[in-house]
């Protein structure tokens, strides 16, 4: 055990002058660079890399959270760097925030000498290859998902537009250039490894899995009488039976199958109510609440910053994921399950969603709908009393660390970085 700490301590060493940059298109002002970005950073800064971090961030978000993140990244070693993100005309404006990342990262090279460039899914990626090639950095293509692919699967880039058709194409040839010249990949699932280990482009790279982790800290369980104290703070009543849904609303989550499914809840429990934790537009949810003849004073809809969440949701007695079916979901790692599984809630997901499937199989943490119909909704509901009467919060909070728990996740990282830097 001497030899192995000493080992260890001794690549620290040799690593610990080592400069890495980390771009990410993702603003550290968003929800997603707050829980899925600066974490991690966090954790291996602390470990002795000296990180520079380059993101993209929306000036809304910025003038109302730029300097609490600026002051957190400072506390931790981090060097933030940012541009502002470009919004229109569609796709020009990727290539002008490519443009300024680009150089931006050219200035920071030539005072940092960086070792290595982590990218952050496609744009970033671009960045990184270039700093590659010019100047010989170690590349880390950190994919997370199929983001070509779901731009069509969502139906953001229609392909009989001629002008998103040949971005398609463009930018597929990309993805391969990406995947060919990565000295490793880190996918957020086990299907998107294979996946992508068939794709022509592909050549025994070494592929890593670290799925949308969750700071088991922060979302920890709740004690029964504060759980029934935060009910009461939301307007629930105690027999409340509370359905949620965390997250963002649109282009892959399903809004209205949900209400669909809580429609059909409302017929056999009179008590449910349904809490949306969004920092989303909330007439979008009332609007289509509304259309389906759901009382708003069933609904409950609050915004919540990333150390809010956990409070809020935690009085859910069930939530929802339900997300629209693709091939380019194989690579989907879902950041709400994580969450919830942390806290010990139930969940109702539906399958072929990244390794969705395996992961509730495991924790035994949810329930599985195989299609969105009236049919699946009532199977689920009928299930629902027999499943949750054997259901232990802590014991599926405990199996979901195999997956989720971001000590894990960092630690992966941490091994990464190490074998790209030796």
């Amino acid at each position: 055990m001497a030899i192995r700490t000493s080992f260890l301590s001794l690549c620290i060493l040799r690593i610990v002058n080592r400069q890495i940059i980390y771009i990410s298109y993702d603003g550290m002002t968003d929800p997603l660079g707050q829980s899925q970005v600066i974490p991690y950073l966090i954790g291996l800064s602390s470990s002795g890399f000296k990180i520079t971090l380059l993101s993209c961030e929306k000036k809304d978000r910025y003038a109302l959270q730029g300097q609490s993140i600026s002051n957190l990244l400072r506390a931790h070693n981090i060097q933030w760097e940012f541009i502002f993100f470009t919004s229109s005309p569609p796709i020009l404006a990727k290539y002008y925030d490519l443009f300024l990342l680009k150089r931006k990262a050219i200035q920071l090279q030539r005072v940092k000498n960086f070792s290595l460039v982590h990218c952050r899914s496609y744009v970033s990626a671009a960045v990184g290859l270039f700093l590659k090639k010019k100047f010989g950095l170690k590349f880390l293509f950190d994919i997370r998902g199929f983001w070509v692919d779901e731009r069509v699967d969502g139906g953001l880039w229609n392909m009989n537009n001629p002008i998103y058709k040949f971005a398609y194409k463009k930018y597929k040839i990309k993805e391969a250039n990406y995947i060919a010249s990565s000295d490793t990949i880190v996918s957020l699932t086990e299907n998107g490894k294979k996946e992508i280990q068939k794709w022509g482009c592909y050549s025994n790279t070494p592929i890593d899995v670290i799925p949308c982790c969750a700071d088991y800290d922060l979302f920890s369980i709740l004690t029964h009488d504060e759980n029934e104290l935060q009910k009461i703070r939301l307007g629930f009543s105690k027999d409340a039976f509370v359905l949620s849904y965390l997250g963002s609303i649109g282009t892959w989550y399903m809004l209205d199958e949900m209400l669909d499914f809580f429609i059909l809840l409302k017929e056999v429990n009179e008590n449910a109510k349904f809490l949306f934790v969004s920092n989303g537009d909330e007439n979008i949810i009332k609007d289509a609440a509304n259309k389906k003849g759901i009382l708003l004073e069933d609904l409950k809809i609050v915004n919540a910053t990333r150390s809010e969440v956990p409070k809020f949701i935690q009085v859910s007695n069930l939530s929802l994921s339900f997300i629209k079916p693709a091939y380019s979901k194989k690579s989907s790692s879902p950041t709400k399950l994580g969450e919830l599984l942390a806290l010990g809630i139930p969940v109702i997901c539906n399958t072929k969603i990244g390794d969705v499937e395996d992961i509730i199989k495991y924790t035994q943490g949810g329930l599985l709908i195989e299609d969105f119909s009236i049919i699946g909704y009532k199977n689920s509901i009928e299930e629902l009393n027999s499943f949750l009467k054997n259901y232990s919060p802590v014991e599926v909070r405990e199996r979901s660390k195999k997956y989720y728990d971001l000590k894990s996740g960092i630690e992966k990282y941490k091994e990464i970085y190490f074998r790209l830097l030796k």
